[in-house]
């Protein structure tokens, strides 16, 4: 069996965001739905209960990303965001001509990024990969899911500041 285990990097604010929304979602979040479930069971046929429908959605909603954040920091690396020295790496932000248009994005996990105003491409993403390690004014060619190759020239790295 092959271990899907891998780490995630994110900085301390979003270790701390994510620990909050687990503690709501674990709590709070978790015995209001359970409630509106209740609720919804006593007024009869659950085959025509819209109400008792949706809140079974959303417990398995609630009930899967508490998994899911449970997993990520199970297995977080939690650090400062790192410094730009013109390098790729996890953690800053990228500008790159990718197939010839400009993208501008964060490289490492969408937790990171919060509620800014960028793409975000994993460090294990065919683009990712490819561009790990270069410095600005470097190229390289990845080949993409669905099969062409892409042309990424690196032309600016700079600190995340989210």
């Amino acid at each position: 069996m092959a271990d899907d285990t891998h780490i995630t990097w994110l900085t301390q604010a979003a270790h701390d965001r994510l620990t909050e929304e687990l503690a709501e979602l674990s709590g709070p979040a978790r015995e209001e739905v359970v409630k509106r479930i209740a609720l919804a069971r006593e007024e009869g046929d659950l085959k025509e209960n819209g109400g008792y429908h949706a809140a079974k959605d959303e417990q398995g909603k609630i009930e899967a990303r508490i998994r899911q954040l449970t997993q990520l920091l199970r297995t977080a690396e939690v650090s400062e965001t790192p410094q730009s020295h013109g390098t790729v790496e996890v953690g800053v932000v990228v500008t790159a001509l990718v197939a010839g248009g400009e993208e501008r994005f964060l490289l490492g996990s969408r937790e990171i990024a919060g509620g800014a105003d960028l793409d975000v491409y994993s460090e294990q993403s065919p683009l990712g990969e490819a561009i790990l390690g270069l410095k600005i004014g470097e190229k390289t060619t990845y080949t993409a899911p669905n099969g062409r190759d892409i042309t990424v020239e690196i032309t600016d790295v700079q600190t995340f500041e989210g």
